[in-house]
């Protein structure tokens, strides 16, 4: 088949990235203000640096001949690709961003969006995990989205509570053993 018939939009090869999660019908985008300097800081950067990088690339290989074989014009095209679907999903996220600054809840013992909650589970395991944005949420830095099970059932819990948490390995027991915020600035 020609790739003159093929959906520019579909991934075009398997190591391409994973879309990032949609938001759940009807829920606000939270961000934290560091969360949404992030989102700022790296659409800004696709638009003013590596754009205009790429573009000028692909202008160069275009004028040097036979675009099916140029391997920068093919490159160059699909990375404009990446970095205009990344653009418009930035813009979108941007524009129903809702920040939210922990600092206001500083001193508070009550779970709230941007808490950083240390808890114990039914091994006595102890965990600690900060509640943020979908969009900022990163595993390895112990950083759980608000909508994950985990946050959903530490919400509004107290320093001291035992919440419960349904997994489909079953319930657990978690203990709030200790709920802060950042300073205010």
């Amino acid at each position: 088949m020609s790739k003159a018939f093929t959906k520019e939009d579909s991934p075009a090869d398997p190591g391409e990235a994973p879309p990032a999660a949609a938001l759940p019908a009807g829920v606000k985008n939270y961000l934290t203000p560091a969360g949404y300097a992030r989102l700022q800081a790296e659409l800004r950067q696709l638009l003013e640096t590596e754009r205009p990088q790429i573009v000028e690339t692909v202008h160069w290989a275009a004028k040097n001949g036979d675009r099916s074989e140029n391997g920068d014009y093919l490159y160059g095209k699909k990375r404009l690709r990446e970095i205009d679907r990344r653009v418009r999903f930035l813009t979108k996220r941007l524009e129903i961003a809702q920040v939210v600054d922990p600092s206001l809840h500083h001193g508070n013992d009550q779970i709230f969006f941007g808490a950083t909650v240390r808890y114990e589970d039914d091994e006595g395991q102890e965990h600690t995990i900060t509640i943020v944005g979908v969009d900022e949420a990163d595993s390895l830095q112990q950083r759980i989205s608000w909508i994950a099970p985990v946050a959903r059932a530490l919400l509004k819990a107290r320093t001291g509570d035992e919440v419960t948490l349904r997994t489909p390995a079953g319930v657990q027991h978690l203990l709030v053993l200790e709920v802060s915020y950042p300073a205010p600035a």
